[in-house]
């Protein structure tokens, strides 16, 4: 089994897909629900939705929750110069991942293991 896709609900799509496009380099696969809905390509397809309400929960900023991006090894000191042109801090990093927050608060990882967890 593997992950099809994933839903972040979000009030501001346009500022999230900056984001994910900009700081994360993912690319736009299309766009739906009459501009509600993007969606992007991470391997598996992954979607930006903006239909966030008032009961939606807010992602805390103590919270260890994330989704984490593989990447090439060799690709890690890019990953960190495309962060640092769009912006981004990096919170915290080990030896293969560094975390990052969306402009919605989550953490995201983007993880450069040597060889594949699975």
């Amino acid at each position: 089994m593997r992950v099809h896709h994933l839903a972040l609900r979000t009030a501001d799509l346009a500022r999230l897909e900056r984001f994910y496009v900009e700081a994360l380099g993912l690319a736009v696969i299309r766009r739906q629900d009459g501009g509600r809905s993007v969606w992007l390509d991470a391997a598996a397809p992954s979607s930006c939705s903006s239909g966030a309400t008032r009961a939606s929960p807010e992602s805390r900023q103590a919270s260890k929750e994330l989704v984490a991006f593989t990447v090439a090894p060799e690709t890690r000191a890019l990953c960190i110069e495309r962060l640092g042109r769009a912006g981004v801090p990096v919170e915290a990093s080990t030896e293969f991942s560094l975390y990052v927050r969306d402009p919605d608060g989550r953490r995201v990882g983007v993880s450069s293991y040597p060889s594949p967890l699975i």
